[in-house]
């Protein structure tokens, strides 16, 4: 009996203590679940109020105010211009950043000796990730505007932006071959494989869902950055398209092929920050709520695209 007492003991110790840490579990989930909801609830509000005030600019036709230009008439003015300067911005943003990115992040993570100088580069790469944008705007008014006289174009937005999401691409690169299991590469050098066929062949189309997913959500951040474009002095009013490449001149001759790079500009941000500065409710309002809803469903959009293509590749990948 002396002995069966202790042990009585230490197992009534063990179940309160299971009891414990059952109940903190529970309120873990409790608090996570609040501010799960909350957040959502934060977010919804704030779509609700952008539909109910831009709901009216859309009841005169969805399709006109996204094809019309910026105009003083509140009822006339539109949204065209900002949507094919970020689509343009956007090209160049992409076109720059991510085989950059990509390249970058394969070589610290494949090629790159594991050593201090490496060490420094990653946590640089990982606080750049980090910085303001508005940093990012500032260092391009000096780099690109001041120095490079590439003035407040299309091709500067699209440099600054790709600087913006270059640690994103490349953090998220390394990640996702990071996350690929050594036994692949291990099997595919004994059958006599190099390390960049490796890589190419089955590393890169592993990691694809990983990849793309940071692409498509350092691009959705990139859209709808204003800060670093209004730094570089994005146009806040402007009512023409960018030239058409081969498009015939009045003198005679054709647009260049890449005349557009140096084109003023505007994106859907500097649009929608027009617009709220202005008094009349027309536009601070109406409009602005509009657009905002334009640009939310756009961003909406390019972040389930990735969950989309990052679910598509897994379903593929099979080790």
């Amino acid at each position: 009996m002396t002995n069966e007492i202790p042990e009585l003991s230490n197992l009534q110790t063990i179940r309160q203590g299971i009891k414990v840490r059952k109940l903190v579990d529970r309120i873990f989930e409790i608090v996570a679940l609040g501010s799960l909801f909350s957040t959502l609830g934060i977010l919804l509000v704030l779509i609700a109020k952008l539909l109910v005030e831009g709901g009216r600019r859309f009841s005169n036709g969805f399709i006109e105010f996204i094809t019309s230009v910026p105009d003083s008439n509140p009822e006339q003015a539109g949204i065209k211009i900002a949507i094919v300067g970020s689509f343009l911005v956007i090209l160049v943003t992409a076109s720059i950043a991510v085989p950059l990115g990509i390249g970058a992040g394969i070589y610290l993570e494949e090629y790159a000796k594991k050593n201090w100088f490496s060490n420094v580069i990653e946590i640089n790469i990982s606080n750049l990730a980090g910085v303001p944008s508005i940093i990012y705007g500032l260092l391009a008014l000096g780099i690109f505007k001041a120095q490079l006289k590439l003035g407040e174009t299309i091709i500067t937005a699209g440099l600054t932006l790709a600087l913006l999401i270059l640690p994103i691409i490349i953090v998220t690169t390394r990640e996702a071959i990071k996350a690929i299991p050594q036994s692949l590469r291990e099997g595919v050098y004994a059958i006599g494989a190099s390390r960049w066929q490796t890589i190419y062949d089955h590393i890169l189309p592993a990691s694809a869902g990983g990849i793309l997913t940071g692409i498509i959500v350092g691009l959705s951040r990139a859209i709808g950055e204003a800060a670093p474009l209004v730094t570089i002095g994005a146009l806040t009013f402007l009512t023409f398209l960018p030239p058409v490449p081969f498009a015939p001149k009045p003198d005679g001759g054709f647009v260049g092929p890449f005349a557009w790079l140096f084109s003023p500009f505007t994106v859907m941000p500097i649009q929608v920050f027009d617009w709220v500065g202005r008094p009349d409710p027309g536009f601070n309002v109406v409009n602005a709520g509009a657009a905002a809803v334009v640009l939310v469903l756009m961003t909406l959009s390019m972040n389930a695209l990735a969950i989309y293509l990052r679910i598509y590749f897994r379903k593929r990948v099979k080790w």
